[in-house]
């Protein structure tokens, strides 16, 4: 159908679906034609456009996307720019008197919008702004003191005394085709697929994105693997998470579908009520909305520590150790295979991010961000928020109410959560052959028997750079020494 009603501009972000769209719904409900416009923001300077891992996924996602709108009448324009004018020139270009689009929880974008909406009104554009990403509106649950909840527990508790989050919208039934549909830019000038080299055949042979593929991710997540989660979702060797982060990173799918999906799940439903499988894994939906609130409140916390004591911290300049650990070749073999896990497929298991995390602030004392930096680039499911609150948290500077002085043991947590090496052997097989005993820590095997299983410490696989016991040392030695700074006046 089509009619020459100006259309109302649904600007699609980091929201790449038709199902729970509230932007798209307020659209269609207005009964105009729907004109959906996605801008990429090709500025050099912004430190956090999307990273190499990402721009292969919104490459395939946004295919995805204007796929499912094409099948429906609706074409999706591409353009390149500053948001801040292209959206306004678009309303004028095809005499848009309406604008909708979903919030995001990017503090540091909450200027843009602003300036946004003042070019709207400006121009007599109405815009109306929404909140689609997230399981309760932005900055709805909050402590009596009216400040963002800065530690996770309170935060999820006050959660649920909330209403349970409203349900997931359909896929408007009726959308109306413009009849005029303003020039765009092809997906494949913004150059976003690796070409020299081609770095992504893991990731190929590793995910479908879009918004099927996050649909049938969850399927397959609650009917092989939601009633184990509780009790392995911390086993890197074996596949119990959902791998749903990538989808929801992109708004391929949103967090009020796989809520009601889990809780209204047959694994949920056996349950004598809601302290079951499936609310292990609705925490971390739970974690995903604090570090989203977080990002909202404070702009900065992807460069500053919220415990400013950090700011006079003695972290060390070390390029070397700083591409060993990149690399996956820092000695310790589950800190290797994390990071060797990541360049291959672009995703980590979570307890292993911890882990590696740990490593590079503690053990080898280089700064967060330059391990959030690294992720940003790598991760397939980079999302601004949750890596920044992860570094923040594994760091100790930030929304986790233990001190610095946690420092994981890359072989202890090795030895428990991989314990018969097969996740190692996966990722660094070098170590193939070394037995399960020896796995961790391949320095104590007996050399002749090193020999036989095919590994040369120093050459075929590395030494450790640093040994547990003085990385620890060291790293309670910064502590205490940025402690003592605050508490003389070196810090201000």
């Amino acid at each position: 159908m089509t009619t020459g009603t100006p259309p109302v501009i649904v600007w699609f972000q980091a929201d790449l679906r038709l199902g729970d769209n509230p932007a798209l719904y307020d659209a269609a409900e207005t009964g105009q034609p729907i004109l959906p416009v996605f801008v990429h923001e090709n500025d050099p300077a912004d430190r956090w456009a999307p990273g190499g891992a990402s721009r292969w996924w919104l490459h395939h996602s946004l295919e995805a996307l204007a796929a499912n709108l094409r099948h429906r009448g609706l074409p999706l324009v591409l353009r390149r720019g500053d948001c801040r004018r292209v959206i306004p020139a678009i309303a004028t270009e095809v005499g848009a008197t309406t604008v909708v689009w979903n919030r995001r929880a990017e503090g540091h974008l909450r200027p843009r919008d602003t300036e946004i909406l003042r070019a709207l009104q400006a121009a007599g554009v109405e815009a109306r702004v929404h909140d689609g990403n997230s399981l309760y509106p932005l900055g709805a649950v909050r402590p009596g003191s009216g400040e963002c909840y800065r530690v996770f527990s309170p935060f999820w508790r006050a959660c649920m005394r909330e209403p349970e989050p409203s349900r997931p919208l359909p896929v408007p039934g009726h959308m109306v085709t413009p009849v005029a549909v303003p020039p765009g830019e092809a997906l494949s000038d913004w150059a976003f697929l690796p070409r020299r080299p081609d770095w992504s055949g893991g990731l190929e042979a590793t995910w479908v994105p879009g918004e099927t593929g996050a649909h049938e991710q969850l399927r397959n997540f609650l009917e092989e693997r939601l009633a184990e989660y509780r009790f392995m979702r911390d086993r890197p060797d074996l596949d119990q998470t959902s791998r749903l982060s990538p989808h929801l990173s992109w708004g391929e799918i949103s967090p009020r579908q796989i809520w009601h999906a889990v809780r209204h799940s047959q694994v949920e439903a056996a349950s004598s009520q809601f302290n079951g499988h499936g609310e292990a894994f609705l925490r971390q939906l739970g974690w995903r909305e604090f570090c989203r609130n977080m990002a909202y409140s404070y702009a900065d916390l992807p460069t500053v520590p919220l415990n400013r004591r950090f700011d006079v911290f003695p972290w060390i300049d070390n390029a070397v150790a700083l591409r060993a650990w990149q690399q996956g070749r820092t000695g310790y073999p589950i800190v290797d295979a994390g990071m060797r896990q990541l360049w291959e497929v672009g995703w980590m298991h979570n307890r292993v991010r911890m882990i590696v995390g740990s490593f590079l602030v503690k053990h080898l004392l280089l700064p967060w961000q330059q391990g959030e930096a690294w992720f940003w680039d790598t991760l397939v499911d980079a999302d601004l928020a949750n890596n920044a609150v992860g570094w923040q948290w594994v760091t100790g500077c930030g929304t986790d109410a233990a001190p610095y002085v946690r420092v994981f043991n890359p072989i202890l947590q090795g030895t428990k959560f991989d314990p018969d090496g097969s996740y190692v052997r996966r990722y660094v097989p070098e170590l193939a052959k070394v037995p399960s005993e020896f796995i961790h820590e391949p320095w104590r095997m007996p050399p002749l028997d090193l020999a036989g299983a095919g590994v040369c410490l120093g050459k075929s696989y590395p030494h450790p750079i640093i040994g547990h016991e003085e990385g620890r040392r060291r790293a309670l030695s910064a502590f205490n020494t940025s402690k003592n700074e605050a508490r003389t006046g070196t810090y201000s």
